[in-house]
């Protein structure tokens, strides 16, 4: 059971990343020893802003974002943390997510966070990153934390990052695919190196658009 963590925090140590962690251990404690092969892989997005950067403008990902996104889309479960800058999730968070295909958090639970620096922000969780992760077809759990400044230390915060890890534990699969089964299905891509939701091999035999509508000419 695999369980990965996006933080998007800038600096480090960063509110960002404490708050990725605290939903994490959360989770696991809501999880308990029954799921004692719950595997965690956290993904700092700010370590991989130059490759983002030459995905974005290049159209394939460098090797280390490639494994990033492979281990997104290969996960059982997500927790997304971000940033809050003018009013929304951060550029950097929305450009690592812009990177995967629309079809890999199908069906995935994902657990929203966010911090910033005062209450007016609390609401980027309803009217930004949920419309986001809906769109990608994740299973958003009804529980997103925001953390203020003010917040940390507030009992307030810890009973929502309790109440979050829960429903994300109880959220998690009743088992886990083989690991054959998890390698087909993780990421594909097509023959240029692109994230794609084909089958490698669905890929390769794609019939060009060009040759589609050539197909329907009438003479």
């Amino acid at each position: 059971m695999k369980l990965v963590v996006v933080s998007a925090g800038l600096s480090s140590p960063s509110s960002t990343r404490l708050l990725a962690d605290r939903l994490t251990a959360a989770t696991r404690a809501a999880a308990g020893p029954a799921r004692g092969d719950l595997q965690v892989q956290v993904v700092e997005v700010r370590d991989l802003a130059t490759e983002i950067a030459q995905h974005l403008t290049a159209g394939f990902p460098p090797a280390r974002l490639a494994a990033a996104l492979d281990a997104v889309a290969a996960a059982d479960a997500l927790i997304a943390v971000t940033p809050v800058f003018a009013g929304s999730y951060s550029g950097l968070f929305k450009s690592f997510f812009d990177l995967l295909d629309k079809d890999a958090l199908t069906g995935t639970p994902v657990l929203l966070g966010a911090t910033g620096g005062t209450a007016r922000h609390s609401l980027v969780t309803e009217h930004a990153l949920r419309p986001l992760f809906s769109y990608l077809r994740a299973l958003v759990l009804p529980t997103a934390v925001y953390a203020a400044s003010e917040d940390w230390g507030e009992d307030g915060l810890a009973g929502r990052i309790t109440r979050a890890g829960t429903e994300l534990a109880r959220s998690l699969p009743a088992t886990t695919p083989d690991a054959d089964t998890t390698a087909a299905v993780a990421a594909p891509r097509s023959p240029t190196g692109a994230i794609t939701s084909l089958p490698p091999t669905a890929a390769a035999t794609l019939t060009p658009f060009a040759e589609r509508l050539a197909a329907l000419r009438v003479d």
